[in-house]
């Protein structure tokens, strides 16, 4: 049985957090009904960024290219504490990195302590290309951690990931299933990214075979995201691959746009600085909700330019530059729970 799945019902049974749930799915829907934004209920879950700084340069990242427009710095750990205190009754799930490293944030590990004290279901994502504390992350209560490795050798790797030591990755790895197995552990559950690209689609047989030989809970292909027709030569041949219909040096999104986004209603994101984002694809924070320092969540959640954000989407979605390069659900996964090895 997947115990990933069984630590998150067991969050989502806490306090108000699955009434919470049902009451804003249940405004999505009437939402789309009636092309009107109801929005009284909290979402599932909220994207909480660490920090926007890294340590790789990839190609295609806003943060690696030197691209992202905001200020850089980390979340402090008080804000945290106070975010996590005002929602931690409605919402069941953080989702604990958006566009950094969040191991290079000083208070990350106390972080993921505090919140599973505070019965979150935790994730994150990471690079693993750092000296990490594995027996502290284990220990943490962290439910779950994703890990980008694009490649089965470090010349592989080091293609895309710019700055990244392959082989502490794969030592990362390998010590967190070694942590779990000693500390008898059912977290955090293990995902393996890979990033499918031109330069390493012919290795997706033998990752899949090196994942299993690992004991990764989860092996999971991804599509990438490119941003102008310079970043081309980075989609795999392999069409099934890419999120893109390609023309020459043009390109378009396989899936049709519609005016609707579950996003809005169920997955804000708050940047290191406490301005929350409508969206992870808001990378450049551009539209202006305002700042979990100066407002409660709830004043933010509800408010007025969420609303007019809502609103908006459901009138006309491809007005936004944002949602026209969003590619939500064009990903490949492949599973290998425990019990399919």
């Amino acid at each position: 049985m997947n115990t990933d799945y069984l630590n998150l019902a067991k969050a989502f049974l806490y306090k108000q957090r699955l009434w919470q749930t049902c009451g804003i799915v249940c405004e999505y829907g009437l939402s789309l009904i009636t092309h009107k934004p109801l929005v009284h209920f909290y979402p599932p879950a909220l994207m909480l960024e660490p920090t926007n700084i890294c340590n790789l340069h990839c190609p295609l990242c806003l943060t690696g290219n030197g691209k992202l427009l905001r200020p850089r710095g980390m979340m402090s750990l008080p804000l945290f504490k106070k975010i996590c205190r005002e929602v931690q009754n409605k919402i069941g799930m953080l989702i604990l990195w958006s566009q950094g490293e969040p191991f290079l944030n000083p208070d990350f590990y106390a972080m993921l302590e505090y919140a599973s004290k505070q019965n979150f279901y935790t994730m994150t994502s990471t690079n693993a290309s750092l000296e990490l504390n594995i027996e502290r992350i284990v220990k943490s209560g962290l439910h779950k951690i994703i890990i980008s490795l694009d490649g089965i050798t470090a010349e592989t790797y080091n293609k895309y990931r710019i700055n990244g030591n392959f082989d502490l990755v794969l030592k990362n790895m390998q010590e967190l299933v070694h942590q779990k197995e000693k500390l008898h552990s059912n977290k955090p559950y293990i995902v393996w990214q890979f990033l499918i690209m031109k330069h390493n689609e012919n290795e997706i047989e033998e990752v899949k075979h090196l994942a299993r030989k690992l004991k990764i809970d989860k092996l999971e292909f991804k599509t990438a995201q490119i941003y102008s027709s310079d970043d081309l030569a980075f989609l795999p041949s392999d069409h099934k691959y890419s999120r893109y219909f390609q023309q020459g040096n043009k390109f378009t999104l396989k899936t049709k746009l519609k005016n609707r986004c579950i996003r809005l209603w169920t997955q804000p994101v708050i940047n290191w600085d406490g301005e929350m984002n409508i969206c992870c694809y808001d990378k450049n924070g551009s539209i202006k909700i305002g700042n979990i320092q100066e407002h409660s969540f709830s004043e933010l959640w509800c408010g007025e330019k969420m609303q007019k954000m809502r609103k908006a989407i459901l009138n006309n979605r491809s007005a936004f530059e944002i949602c026209q390069n969003c590619g939500e659900g064009i990903v490949q996964k492949i599973k290998m729970e425990k019990g399919e090895r």
